[in-house]
C-alpha cells in the first residue's frame, strides 16, 4: 500500500482535506465553503471559532466518501492555516468569543505604556509611529481594554494555526512557522520574545497564555480516539507541525532558493523569497519565519490584492458567470477572454491596488487609484488594469527585495487562484521580464504541508530531497518582447511615479471624510 499525507488547509474562504503521495501528487481531495465572516461593527470581521474545527471535521469525513481516498494510508496529518486570525480559550480550551480574523480593522484605543528609554530609542530611529500602529492594531490590546471579563478568562492566546494543532493533538503548541500576527514574537532568533523585549510592554499578553513553539516538521501528538471518531482520521496517526499558508505555498511552489520568486495571487498578494539570512525588505518590519526550520520569508505583501479581482468579477462579471453556466465551461476561461480582448497597457488605463494600505509602504493614507480613462476604455479595460496594477505593485516588491538582500530574482512561480488565469500568468511573465511558472499542483499551500511532514516523519532525508521529489513545474510563461517593452515603460514612468504624486491628495481625502481614520 503506497503512503499518504493528509494535509488540511484552512483559508479564508474554505477549508481543504487534501491526500498527496510521496511524489506530491494529489490523490484526493474534498472541500468545505466557510461561512462569511460577520461584522458586529463596521471594519469588524469574526468568525466563530469553534466554526472552522466543524468545518475541518467535515472535509475530512468528505475525503473519505471518496473511492480514491484510502485512510489505512495515512503516515501523518499536519495543518496549515491563514495567519493573524486569533482564538482565546479557557481552561477547557473552550473559545471565549469569536475568532477576529486577519481581514478584522478594528483598532484599540488604549493600549499599554511603552518605558521611556524605548520610547527614545524608537523616536530616534523614526519608527515610533509605526510601533503605536502595531500596539493599536494588536487584537490582544483590543481585548484587554474592550472586554475585561473575557480577558481575564482567557488561558490562551492562540492563532487559529494554534488552536485547530489543539483541537486535533490536545496540546497547545504551535509551529515558528506559523507565527505571523501582533504577538511578542522575536523574528531574528524564531522564538517567543526575550523578557526585556519591548514586545511585552506593548502587548497586554503574558508568557503563560502563549503555546509551546517547535519547528516545521515536528510530532506534535497522535490522533486520540475522540479525534478519530470527529474526523475519520485513524487513531494513532502522528500529527506533526506545519507553517502558515504562505510559507507552505513557498516550499509548495518549489521556491528553496533566493533567486526564485515566489507569487501568491490569493486575497493578499504577496511576492516572498526563501533565505537562510535575516533581511528586513521595509526596514522595522521583519521577514516571517518559513516552512524550513532557521530559513526567513522576505514578503512583501499588497493587502486585498486579488480581492479587488473577485470584487470586479461580482460587480462587473455576471455576464460571465452567466455564459459559463449555460455552457458549461469555466468562468476563468471566458474572463480571460475579457483580459485578452483588449492590448497590454489596457490603453493607458493605470492602476494602484491600494485598497487596503500597508504599515509603512505605502503609506496608511493610501488609497486606491485609477488614471488615465478615456471614452475608449471599458470593462474588459478596468479588469485588465486590475491585473497589471497587481502585477506592477509586486514587481516593486521585487525590486525592493533585490535591493536590500543583494540577491537577483531570475525566475518566478506563481500559486493562489490568480495563477489559474492564463491572462494573469503572461501579462505577469511581461511585467516582470522573466520566466514565470505555474506549479504542477494548484493547492500548493496543502502540498508544503505535507513536506513538513513528510521530511518530520523521515520519509525524506531533508528538505531539499523532500522538494526534489514533491514538487515540480507546470507550464513557463516566457515573456513576450513587445508586450514587455511596453510594460517596462510604463512601470517606469508612469506606476512607479503615481503614489508619490497622489500621497499629499490622499493626506486631504482623509483629513476631509475622515477615511482612512487617521492615527
Amino acid at each position: 500500500m503506497p503512503d499518504h499525507i493528509l494535509a488540511i488547509d484552512n483559508g479564508t474562504q474554505s477549508v481543504r482535506a487534501i491526500l498527496f503521495d510521496l511524489s506530491g501528487n494529489i490523490v484526493a481531495k474534498a472541500q468545505v465553503h466557510l461561512e462569511t465572516y460577520f461584522s458586529l461593527q463596521p471594519g469588524w470581521a469574526e468568525h466563530e471559532a469553534d466554526g472552522y474545527w466543524r468545518a475541518v471535521c467535515e472535509a475530512c469525513r468528505r475525503l473519505w466518501a471518496l473511492p480514491e481516498a484510502d485512510r489505512a494510508s495515512v503516515r501523518g496529518v499536519a495543518i496549515t492555516t491563514q495567519r493573524a486570525t486569533v482564538v482565546n480559550v479557557d481552561r477547557d480550551g473552550k473559545p471565549l468569543r469569536a475568532a477576529i480574523t486577519w481581514l478584522d480593522q478594528r483598532r484599540a484605543e488604549t493600549v499599554p505604556p511603552i518605558g521611556l528609554l524605548w520610547r527614545t530609542a524608537f523616536k530616534l530611529a523614526r519608527v515610533a509611529d509605526t510601533i503605536d500602529y502595531f500596539r493599536g492594531e494588536a487584537e490582544i490590546n483590543w481585548i484587554r481594554a474592550n472586554q475585561p471579563e473575557i480577558w481575564e478568562q482567557t488561558h490562551k492566546f492562540l492563532l487559529l494555526s494554534g488552536y485547530l494543532n489543539f483541537k486535533m493533538s490536545g496540546r497547545y503548541v504551535d509551529s515558528i512557522g506559523s507565527q505571523v500576527g501582533y504577538v511578542p514574537f522575536d523574528y531574528k532568533r524564531q522564538a517567543w520574545a526575550r523578557g526585556s523585549d519591548w514586545k511585552w510592554q506593548a502587548l497586554a499578553v503574558e508568557p503563560r497564555m502563549l503555546p509551546e513553539l517547535v519547528e516545521p516538521g515536528t510530532v506534535i501528538g497522535q490522533v486520540e480516539a475522540g479525534v478519530a471518531e470527529e474526523t475519520g482520521i485513524p487513531a494513532g496517526t502522528p500529527i506533526l507541525a506545519a507553517a502558515a499558508d504562505k510559507a507552505c505555498e513557498v516550499i509548495g511552489a518549489g521556491c528553496r532558493r533566493p533567486q526564485i520568486g515566489c507569487l501568491s495571487y490569493g486575497t493578499t498578494a504577496t511576492i516572498i523569497t526563501t533565505s537562510k539570512r535575516y533581511v528586513e525588505v521595509t526596514p522595522f518590519l521583519p521577514p516571517y519565519p518559513a516552512a524550513i526550520p532557521h530559513h526567513y520569508s522576505t514578503e512583501v505583501q499588497i493587502f486585498r490584492g486579488y480581492w479587488m479581482v473577485n470584487w470586479f468579477k461580482e460587480q462587473f462579471g455576471h455576464l460571465e458567470r452567466e455564459q459559463a453556466a449555460r455552457e458549461g465551461v469555466t468562468a476563468e476561461h471566458l474572463f480571460d477572454a475579457l483580459v485578452d480582448s483588449v492590448p497590454p497597457g489596457s490603453m493607458g488605463l493605470m492602476l494602484q491596488p491600494y485598497w487596503t494600505p500597508g504599515i509603512r509602504v505605502p503609506g496608511r493614507e493610501a488609497k486606491g487609484a485609477i488614471i488615465g480613462f478615456g471614452d475608449v476604455h471599458t470593462r474588459a479595460h478596468m479588469y485588465r488594469a486590475i491585473l497589471e496594477g497587481l502585477a506592477y505593485a509586486l514587481r516593486e516588491g521585487k525590486e525592493r527585495t533585490e535591493k536590500r538582500s543583494g540577491v537577483p530574482i531570475t525566475e518566478l512561480r506563481v500559486s493562489g487562484g490568480g495563477s489559474q488565469s492564463d491572462a494573469a500568468m503572461q501579462l505577469t511573465a511581461d511585467i516582470f521580464g522573466l520566466p514565470t511558472a505555474r506549479p504542477h499542483v494548484y493547492e500548493t499551500s496543502g502540498l508544503g504541508a505535507a513536506i513538513d511532514a513528510a521530511v518530520g516523519l523521515g520519509m525524506y532525508r531533508d528538505f531539499d530531497a523532500a522538494i526534489a521529489a514533491m514538487t515540480r513545474i507546470g507550464r513557463v510563461f516566457e515573456p513576450i518582447a513587445q508586450n514587455q517593452a511596453i510594460y517596462d515603460r510604463l512601470y517606469r514612468q508612469v506606476y512607479s511615479k503615481m503614489y508619490k504624486q497622489l500621497q499629499p491628495l490622499y493626506g486631504h481625502i482623509a483629513e476631509i471624510t475622515g477615511y482612512p481614520e487617521r492615527t
